[in-house]
C-alpha cells in the first residue's frame, strides 16, 4: 500500500476554495470526519484480551482501515500505550488490502508490545493517530480505551499446602476408622473369649459332684490360666492362645500380681502333687471362688 496524504478531492473540502482562500480562511474550513471519509479504527485482539500475568509482555493490535477508491493514506501514530502499570516496549506495523462487499479495502495494523508491570484492573489507553491532508490540518483518529486484567503469578505453595492438609485430614480419618474397627474387633473378641470361659465354667459346675476331684481341679486351673493370659497379657507376654499354656499361676501369686488367688492356687497345687477325694460341695465352693476372681457372672436360669 502506498502511504500518501489525504487527497482533497476525496474530502468534503473544495480544492478551489482552498486555493483562493487566505491562511486564516483555510483554518476555518470544516474538516471531514473519519466516518465521512470511510475510515474506521478497531483496537484489541479478536476474541478479547487473553489472560495476563504480571511481568508478561503481550501484543495489542490497533487497525485503521478505509475504502481505497484510488486513494492512499499516511497514518501516523502520535501516542503511546504507556499507562499506569503498563509500559510500551515496542511497536510494529503491517499493511494489507482486501475486498469486502465488492469494494477494495486497505488497512494498516499497528501492533504494540506492552509489559504488564502491576496487577489489578488496568486500562490500555486510547491510541491516537493523525492523517495529513492537503489543507494543512491533519485528521485525528482515536481508538477506544480497553480494560485489561493483570493477575498475580501462580504460586504453587498454597495449593501444595492445601493438598498436604487434605491428605493429613484423609489419613487422620482413615486412622480413626481403622482404630474404631480395631476397637470393635477387640470388643467382639473379648466378648467371645468371656463367653467361651463362661461356657466352660458352666460345664464344670455341672460336674462338681460326678467328676474326679483331681481331674476337675486341673480343668479349672486350665480355665484360670486362659483367663489370666487373656485378661493380663502384659503379665505373661504374647496373646491368649499362645500364652495360656505358659502361664505360671504360682509365680504370679508370689510376685503379688494376682491378689486374692492364694487359696485357689494352693488347691491347684494340691491336685497336681497329691490330690484326694473331695466332696461335691467343696468343688462348688472352689468353683464359686474362681468365678468371683475371674469376674464371671453366672447366667440367670
Amino acid at each position: 500500500m502506498e502511504n500518501d496524504s489525504l487527497n482533497a478531492e476525496n474530502a468534503v473540502v473544495d480544492s478551489s476554495v482552498v486555493n483562493d482562500a487566505s491562511a486564516s480562511d483555510v483554518s476555518e474550513v470544516p474538516m471531514p470526519s473519519p466516518e465521512q471519509l470511510g475510515i474506521s479504527i478497531v483496537s484489541g485482539p479478536q476474541g478479547g484480551m487473553p489472560a495476563i500475568t504480571v511481568g508478561d509482555t503481550f501484543e495489542f493490535p490497533v487497525t485503521v482501515s478505509w475504502s481505497v477508491q484510488g486513494s492512499a493514506l499516511l497514518v501516523v501514530p502520535t501516542g503511546s500505550a504507556n499507562a499506569k502499570g503498563l509500559t510500551q516496549v515496542g511497536m510494529s506495523q503491517e499493511s494489507a488490502r482486501s475486498v469486502k462487499d465488492g469494494a477494495e479495502v486497505a488497512s494498516i495494523t499497528f501492533t504494540y508490545k506492552i509489559v504488564a508491570e502491576d496487577t489489578g484492573s488496568l486500562n490500555i489507553p486510547a491510541m491516537r493517530f493523525e492523517i495529513p491532508t492537503q489543507v494543512g490540518r491533519p485528521i485525528d483518529l482515536r481508538s477506544e480505551s480497553v480494560p485489561v486484567r493483570v493477575n498475580e503469578p501462580f504460586n504453587p505453595l498454597p495449593v501444595a499446602v492445601g493438598v498436604v492438609v487434605a491428605l493429613c485430614v484423609l489419613l487422620a480419618g482413615l486412622w480413626r476408622v481403622k482404630r474404631r474397627a480395631a476397637a470393635r474387633d477387640a470388643a467382639v473378641a473379648k466378648n467371645a473369649a468371656e463367653n467361651a470361659l463362661r461356657e466352660r465354667m458352666m460345664v464344670l459346675k455341672q460336674r462338681v459332684n460326678a467328676a474326679d476331684s483331681r481331674e476337675w481341679l486341673l480343668e479349672l486351673e486350665g480355665v484360670c490360666k486362659e483367663y489370666v493370659a487373656g485378661k493380663f497379657p502384659e503379665l505373661v507376654g504374647g496373646n491368649a492362645d499362645s500364652a495360656a499354656s505358659a502361664v505360671n499361676l504360682d509365680n504370679l501369686v508370689k510376685d503379688g500380681k494376682l491378689e486374692g488367688w492364694e487359696a485357689l492356687i494352693e488347691e491347684f497345687a494340691h491336685a497336681r502333687y497329691g490330690g484326694g477325694k473331695r466332696d461335691g460341695f467343696e468343688n462348688r465352693e472352689t468353683w464359686k471362688a474362681a468365678m468371683k476372681l475371674m469376674g464371671i457372672e453366672e447366667d440367670l436360669p
